[in-house]
């Protein structure tokens, strides 16, 4: 398998203007990439939850230019306010996609974004956003070429992959895999792919209240984190982790066990921000509230015998992970003493959704 499959030609002549609306989830990492190569191609396999209310909505009207130059042509616009700032990672996206998706420079695109939850402060909203608008696109390939549901998607996936990696793992839910590994069939570095198997009834509905510590802009992008893999002295080692680690879940997603989830999901998060610490440059996305909460996490978990986790993307928001059989206790918890540590007592309460879909 390899990315010449998603090249074709055709023509679109007889398409003139649409309009068409998709909302994306984001998605939360159980398993972590951090590290990548060329072309968006991930350095070691993850697993992540597709969530269901913290998603991007797009709005993509597309109208057939009457002069087609060598230049992209398009405005975007977030929460109603034109985004300039946002056109470069547009661009970049639409060069990277251009080889597999012919049209681009045939239509001018005006696009409508708005997200559920605050943009850039850890809440992936780039994999959001460029997997609704990955979405969009294909809707216009759609109308010319006849694709099967699973060839649609896999090629939204592979386009969405190019312009941020988890943004890969949106389109489907409720865990997706991306990246080649042992551990999963037909896994690939490509796009990302359903679980396979049949998760446990401990993971059905499983909840995701997300801690917001800091709804700012993060210090350092995704992007520059990525590439501070090359060369880290402890790299090669947390790629074998991953992979192992991989396995571990895709056992413990089967059998139900909690204890063996919690413990797996709390080092991945921890190995995540250990990684960003021992870079070179060094930085610490995670906030003094962010590990106040870790800290009550443990001694509520300590003390309940509950299940209640914590993991982290990459930034200083923790989510809060726990079945829906402990939604009770556990939001209680987090009312009477996780909140006094969110940016204005703001958190949101989310869990397994089904992936991107139109509107």
């Amino acid at each position: 398998m390899n990315s010449e499959q998603f090249k074709t030609t055709y023509s679109t002549d007889h398409i003139k203007n649409g309009k068409v609306t998709y909302q994306s989830p984001s998605n939360i990492a159980l398993v972590k990439y951090w590290g990548k190569k060329e072309h968006q191609i991930p350095e070691n396999p993850s697993i992540s939850f597709t969530l269901n209310h913290c998603k991007t909505i797009t709005t993509m009207v597309y109208e057939k230019r009457k002069t087609i130059d060598e230049n992209f042509s398009f405005d975007i616009y977030l929460d109603e306010e034109k985004k300039d700032d946002f056109k470069p990672k547009i661009e970049t996206f639409f060069k990277r996609i251009e080889t597999y998706v012919p049209f681009l420079k045939e239509f001018h695109f005006t696009i409508h974004t708005k997200n559920t939850f605050p943009h850039s402060s850890g809440i992936a909203s780039s994999a959001s956003g460029l997997s609704a608008l990955a979405s969009c696109l294909m809707h216009i390939e759609a109308q010319v070429l006849n694709l099967k549901v699973d060839e649609r998607l896999e090629k939204t996936s592979f386009l969405a992959r190019l312009g941020s990696g988890s943004a890969c793992r949106s389109l489907e839910g409720e865990l997706v895999v991306w990246g080649q590994t042992e551990a999963i069939p037909n896994s690939t570095d490509l796009f990302g792919v359903k679980f396979p198997f049949k998760a446990h009834e401990n993971f059905k509905n499983y909840q995701d209240t997300i801690l917001l510590v800091d709804k700012g802009e993060k210090q350092v992008s995704s992007t520059v984190g990525h590439n501070l893999m090359f060369g880290h002295d402890f790299a090669e080692a947390r790629f074998k982790q991953a992979h192992k680690n991989l396995a571990e879940i895709t056992n413990i997603l089967q059998n139900g066990d909690l204890k063996s989830f919690v413990e797996l999901v709390e080092s991945e998060a921890l190995t995540l921000h250990a990684m960003m610490m021992t870079s070179r440059p060094y930085f610490i996305l995670m906030k003094p509230n962010t590990l106040e909460i870790i800290n009550k996490i443990w001694a509520f978990r300590q003390k309940t015998a509950t299940n209640v986790c914590f993991t982290l993307d990459a930034g200083a928001n923790v989510h809060v992970l726990y079945p829906e059989s402990e939604k009770a206790i556990v939001l209680e918890f987090i009312k009477n003493e996780l909140v006094a540590y969110c940016q204005n007592g703001h958190y949101i309460c989310d869990q397994i959704g089904i992936g991107a879909s139109i509107v």
